[in-house]
């Protein structure tokens, strides 16, 4: 099959050879276009040199390990990211997703099962893209400055202040605030939590949304932020812009 642009780019990091082979001749006569890195030094080249659309990365790497690399690349990018990896420990996988991961799955593994997780999660990457371009519509509509309870969060400049001290939040933290005081003392599911963000879990209940709602809890008010059981969340405070 010829290769094109329009198909997507996948990165196989894994410190097997024989692995990164099979994989890259897979995926290849699937259609999709395939490089390969044995460590984390070679996977940031690959994304020094060309876009990639999703990576299938190994935790057990030589030198930095797969979970550290995966909350790295979570820090720099919305890049899809399947873990790989010989572990089928629980606590694993957990850790894995709160690093950032949007799927996982366990050695040996079958070639067809992981080529529908990878068109699954390549059209949930999509569905958040448009998600996404409408939530920046909406913000565009929006005035930059809105109040809620002491705080202030200025949209355009991702600047959230309590009085004169400012309150750092990470991007993930500051999509999902925007989407709570863009939505105030409305119940909001973990699905449309997830629409209106970047994240792109395989299921509402994964706990992605949970940890990122926890770390808001810890940096402002916690009683913003109402657990609906059954239902999801509601942001409790009268927004003002």
């Amino acid at each position: 099959m010829a290769l094109t642009s329009l198909q997507p780019c996948v990165l196989v990091v894994d410190d097997e050879a024989v692995i990164r082979a099979r994989l890259k001749g897979y995926f290849e006569k699937e259609g999709y276009r395939v490089l390969e890195a044995a460590d984390g030094e070679e996977m940031w080249q690959q994304f020094s040199q060309q876009h990639i659309d999703l990576v299938m990365l190994d935790i057990n790497l030589p030198g930095v390990d797969g979970l550290s690399l995966t909350r790295e690349l979570r820090s720099r990018s919305e890049v899809g990211i399947i873990l790989v990896t010989g572990r089928d420990e629980a606590i694993d996988k957990i850790i894995g997703l709160e690093m950032g991961a949007d799927d996982y799955v366990t050695k040996p593994f079958e070639l067809r099962e992981l080529l529908v997780r990878v068109k699954n999660l390549l059209w949930r990457i999509s569905l958040v893209k448009k998600a996404q371009q409408q939530a920046i519509a909406e913000l565009e509509r929006c005035d930059d400055l809105i109040e809620f309870e002491d705080y202030s969060l200025a949209l355009n400049s991702r600047r959230l202040s309590q009085g004169e001290a400012v309150i750092k939040l990470t991007k993930a933290e500051f999509e999902l605030l925007s989407a709570f005081v863009l939505h105030p003392q409305q119940v909001l599911s973990r699905e449309r939590l997830m629409q209106l963000t970047s994240h792109r879990n395989q299921d509402v209940n994964d706990r992605t949304i949970d940890v990122i709602i926890r770390r808001l809890r810890n940096k402002l008010h916690a009683e913003l932020f109402v657990t609906v059981h059954g239902e999801g969340y509601l942001f409790s405070a009268k927004v003002e812009d």
